[in-house]
């Protein structure tokens, strides 16, 4: 059954299905313009997923074959997966923030298995053990990697410009220039008087950026190119403090529900990484490397539980924590120690 919300003021969203996963659904928004409706997200690459949407989008009173637009508020399969195919059926035009675009052009550009080779480097370093780093380099070998998501995503053909309001008639939608679950993700900050009259500054498409009961996975930026030590941690607390003082009547995200309160949310996940922070450094009196860490991290459920691709993203989000202590000054690198292992100071 078709999922549609109205959210008033010609906004709506769309519950469109992530095959086999936890999340279930990502919340593509629609915003009507006076030159045609806009998509926020189009959701995952999928049959379901698209039959979901385009039905969707008829229960709004729209054709498929009439979206003017579609806005990605970050790279990701589960938002940017269908917007190809969008494009295909309507001659929208896609955005995207440099950044993530970036991202989606380097994947394209790469032979499949380069991103295997890669992760399997990265994944040693961090002393990931070998029974580990074994069906990494099996697929790569078996040429398995073709088949993954994302490897042809669209090419945007619109830059989002952080701070300026997107080019939609009638419309007042300001970017936001949110890194941290990417490098360019975006919130999207709906310029307008609350249509029920809740009190605060319009709303915010806030993407992965901030949900109102999950943390969102704050790994590494991922480049084979790049040699620069970044700080995604950092990015994203700078972000969340950013979208805090908005003071927004409402959030509309692309995962769960629509809530208020965008400020107590932000107070929840600052102190939930502070948590995190602390506890990582009592669990670093002893040197560990990332992979050690993550197996004795606090996680939804114990590591022996965890699938092998999830521990992947949990010591990628481990070495994200570590990354984030170093650059405070609260741990350090063990010099000589291969692979790298980190310890309080």
């Amino acid at each position: 059954m078709t999922q549609v919300t109205e959210h008033g003021g010609g906004v709506w969203s769309i519950k469109v299905p992530i095959p086999d996963n936890p999340l279930g659904h990502t919340l593509v928004h629609v915003l009507d313009t006076d030159r045609g409706p806009v998509l926020v997200d189009t959701g995952w690459d999928d049959p379901d997923a698209w039959d979901t949407l385009a039905a969707g989008v008829a229960a709004v009173g729209v054709d498929i074959a009439g979206i003017h637009g579609v806005v990605i508020t970050h790279h990701h399969p589960d938002h940017h997966g269908l917007s190809g195919q969008v494009r295909e059926a309507s001659g929208a035009w896609i955005a995207m923030h440099a950044a993530d675009t970036a991202i989606v052009r380097r994947t394209r550009e790469s032979e499949p298995g380069t991103w295997l080779t890669y992760l399997a480097a990265k994944l040693a370093a961090a002393g990931a053990p070998e029974e580990h780093l074994a069906p990494l380099r099996a697929a790569r070998t078996g040429g398995r990697m073709r088949t993954l998501p994302g490897l042809r995503a669209a090419l945007p053909d619109r830059e989002i410009v952080p701070g300026e309001l997107l080019d939609l008639a009638g419309r007042r939608l300001r970017a936001i220039w949110t890194p941290g679950h990417t490098p360019g993700h975006v919130c999207l900050h709906l310029e307008e008087d609350h249509p029920a009259g809740l009190p605060g500054r319009g709303r915010l498409f806030s993407g992965d950026h901030l949900l109102p009961g999950i943390s969102p996975h704050i790994g590494l930026y991922e480049d084979p190119d790049d040699a620069a030590v970044t700080d995604p941690l950092g990015d994203y607390l700078d972000s969340l403090e950013r979208i805090g003082r908005l003071g927004v009547a409402e959030v509309l995200p692309a995962h769960q529900h629509a809530f208020t309160d965008a400020a107590g949310r932000v107070r929840e996940l600052l102190d939930h990484h502070e948590e995190r922070l602390t506890g990582l450094l009592a669990l670093l009196a002893a040197p560990l490397t990332p992979w050690q860490l993550a197996e004795r991290m606090e996680w939804n459920r114990p590591w022996e539980q965890i699938p092998y691709g999830s521990r992947n993203i949990a010591v990628s989000e481990a070495e994200a924590h570590v990354r984030r202590l170093v650059k405070l000054g609260r741990a350090e690198a063990v010099p000589g120690s291969g692979p790298v292992t980190y310890v309080a100071v």
